[in-house]
């Protein structure tokens, strides 16, 4: 008896403590999604605006876009949590080869 009633314990407390996280990766993917909101009417703004030159607006789209990605990927897609490094590894090696592939693309081109 003595050992149900400690299981039954400790399942209430994992069931407090889910709730709790639970609740909390809920904030803040309702934290995010308003930010991600103000970054795509930051975006159309500076579309919109026409005193920006286009040599600012797309770099400054891109990184805004660069910053939604990374939201994306920690908040909604869970890579903040535990139990993703693999996934990160891959994904970030994949990021870095892209990257190469790219800047050896345009310098092959430009130079």
């Amino acid at each position: 008896m003595a050992n149900q009633q400690s299981n039954t314990v400790n399942s209430r407390v994992d069931l407090e403590y889910r709730r709790k996280k639970n609740a909390e990766d809920m904030k803040h993917q309702v934290i995010t999604f308003a930010l991600m909101i103000v970054l795509t009417l930051i975006a159309f703004i500076a579309v919109i605006y026409g005193e920006f030159s286009g040599y600012f607006v797309v770099p400054f789209i891109l990184l805004l876009a660069a910053v939604q990605v990374v939201f994306q990927l920690y908040y909604f897609m869970h890579m903040s949590h535990k139990g993703h490094e693999a996934v990160s590894l891959f994904m970030y090696s994949g990021v870095l080869v892209a990257f190469i592939t790219v800047l050896a693309f345009v310098t092959i081109i430009w130079w």
